[in-house]
């Protein structure tokens, strides 16, 4: 006779967790374990980019290796995220001989604990158990889902399909009889990082997903709700660092909808925003696959606001730019006018700017932007990771050099950065 699971809310906070594989489903189970404040080990001869940044970030230690059982030692809770069955039958005896709990996502039946279907809703976590049966516990989490939106007065999920339309590319005719269900694809902004700033669309499309492709800056906790027969294909591409070519993911997004699936290309902020999104469309256009393109809360506008800067206030700022920083300004491929930049008035924001904040504010400055305007530079806004820099534009590199503040980061100049000091 088989015994139900005692439902169990564990507080990691501080705590080792270890998680063995580098892979699709450690991608997708270890942000919540940071989320719930786990000291995290991870152990992997390889990871995925999106882990490599945990890593890179310095919110998680990794072991280039296979694991060993002296990894255990000291450990709360296991996590096996490898299809080897061999290999996780050894970590499973290693985490009984110390007593560790041990999550296996190769095979429920072997493994000590679960991991169940879980929604959040700010402070209210959700999880349900299934009895071993993964679809049923996300289809009860799916309706308590629901109710939980219904009450605070947002739409629940709807069946219907959207049917692309203007500034979409164009859908494909009728299909044959006998033909393969028609794909599609969703562009779709994640938001700044908070998982809750996804807009419902986004969200709704994101729970009707066979195959999601996700970048680096994607919340990591969306992806912990996914159905566990999702497809999850990490695109992400870290800066200076290892990434998966334009064209290849746009191959994927095409090859995986003509397959019939529904697919969801989810990127952090907009899509549209410095996020090549436009190029992913026309290349689902040119292959007659349709496209449906779910606007995000843009960084730009989102990590000011939630830093405690509006990006316009009156008699202050009466506007505000938005540019990429990633070209450096005397590089031959820049498309920014810098010298016209310096003499607006307004407020500047500048994505992806941290690599060339010096020669963006010496450029600035020898334009005619005043040295003492104010400066802040955030890092990972909207998530538990924020950091704020306060500065101006004459220090304000070497001052993000001496802090350590790392990518990714919003940099906004401006008079509007003490506006709201108080």
């Amino acid at each position: 006779m088989s015994a139900n699971p005692y439902p169990l809310g564990l507080r990691l906070a501080g705590r080792r967790v270890v998680v063995v594989g580098g892979g699709a489903v450690a991608t997708r189970r270890v942000p919540a374990l940071l989320d719930a404040g786990a000291d995290v080990l991870l152990v992997a001869p390889e990871l995925t980019p999106a882990l490599r940044g945990h890593v890179d970030a310095g919110r998680l230690r990794w072991e280039p290796r296979r694991f060993a059982p002296a990894d255990l030692d000291g450990a709360w809770l296991v996590q096996v995220a490898v299809d080897d069955p061999l290999a996780a039958a050894s970590v499973s005896a290693a985490a009984a001989e110390r007593r560790i709990f041990c999550v296996r996502a190769d095979d429920r039946a072997a493994a000590t604990a679960w991991t169940p279907a879980v929604t959040r809703h700010g402070p209210v976590t959700v999880a349900v158990l299934g009895g071993g049966d993964p679809r049923r516990a996300m289809g009860v989490r799916d309706a308590i889902r629901d109710l939980l939106s219904a009450s605070r007065g947002l739409p629940s999920t709807p069946p219907a399909v959207d049917t692309p339309t203007r500034g979409r590319a164009a859908p494909v005719g009728p299909a044959p009889a006998g033909a393969r269900p028609a794909g599609r694809v969703a562009l779709v902004g994640a938001g700044p990082g908070d998982p809750e700033l996804i807009t419902v669309k986004g969200w709704r499309l994101l729970t009707e997903a066979d195959v999601v492709v996700a970048d680096r800056l994607v919340p990591g906790l969306l992806l912990d709700e996914l159905r566990p027969d999702v497809e999850l294909v990490d695109a992400s591409k870290i800066p200076y660092g290892p990434s998966r070519a334009q064209e290849e993911i746009n191959r994927i997004l095409v090859d995986r909808a003509l397959a019939g699936k529904v697919v969801v290309r989810l990127k952090g902020g907009d899509p549209y925003v410095f996020g090549r999104g436009g190029e992913e469309l026309l290349a689902c256009a040119s292959a007659g696959v349709p496209v449906t393109v779910v606007p995000g809360v843009t960084s730009a506008v989102a990590v000011p606001a939630v830093a405690g800067i509006p990006v316009t206030h009156r008699a202050v700022a009466h506007e505000f730019t938005v540019v990429s920083g990633h070209v450096a300004p005397d590089s031959p491929t820049s498309l920014v006018r810098w010298e016209a930049l310096a003499g607006l008035r307004g407020t500047l924001v500048v994505l992806m700017g941290l690599k060339n904040l010096a020669a963006i504010t010496a450029t600035l400055v020898a334009h005619g932007r005043d040295p003492a305007t104010p400066v802040a530079v955030v890092q990972e806004g909207t998530t538990s990771g924020e950091r704020t820099l306060r500065s101006t534009l004459a220090a304000v590199a070497a001052d993000v050099v001496t802090a350590g503040l790392r990518p990714p980061a919003i940099v906004v100049i401006g008079d509007v950065v003490g506006t709201l000091d108080t």
